[in-house]
């Protein structure tokens, strides 16, 4: 049985972003998170984080970003090495992980305990992350 219907959601270019994402090889083709029965994959450009969905604990829409700090390629934060895939600064879906989850470099040594992605339904993507975490604990 599904705990969530398999769900994608492209990404909320904004002009700005556009041009600077290109050179870093996202694209609409190439940037979206998919939810399905039991596993998030966020794909930005050669960027990818996979985990479970048992391991998402906490969702919320933010919004607001600095454009320095988000335009181009994935984002690391030096602050608590959260994981930022943004095509615009106006919205996006702050998700926390239970464990920390590799996503910006090919080894797998970093892992990060949050991601953040500006898809184009942020209300639909934090809601079914909040049904699936209601349904297994926070």
């Amino acid at each position: 049985m599904a705990t969530v219907p398999s769900r994608s959601y492209g990404f909320a270019f904004a002009p700005a972003y556009r041009l600077p994402a290109l050179l870093f090889g996202v694209t609409e083709r190439t940037a979206r998170v998919v939810l399905d029965e039991d596993r998030l994959t966020a794909r930005f450009g050669p960027w990818r984080l996979t985990t479970e969905l048992d391991n998402v604990s906490g969702v919320q829409v933010t919004g607001r970003f600095g454009y320095l700090k988000t335009v181009g390629p994935a984002h690391l934060s030096m602050a608590d090495r959260g994981l930022t895939m943004a095509t615009n600064g106006d919205r996006g879906v702050c998700m926390t992980f239970r464990s920390p989850v590799p996503g910006i470099e090919p080894t797998g040594r970093l892992r990060h305990p949050g991601l953040t992605v500006t898809v184009t339904d942020c209300d639909g993507l934090a809601a079914a992350l909040a049904r699936h975490i209601g349904r297994h604990g926070a």
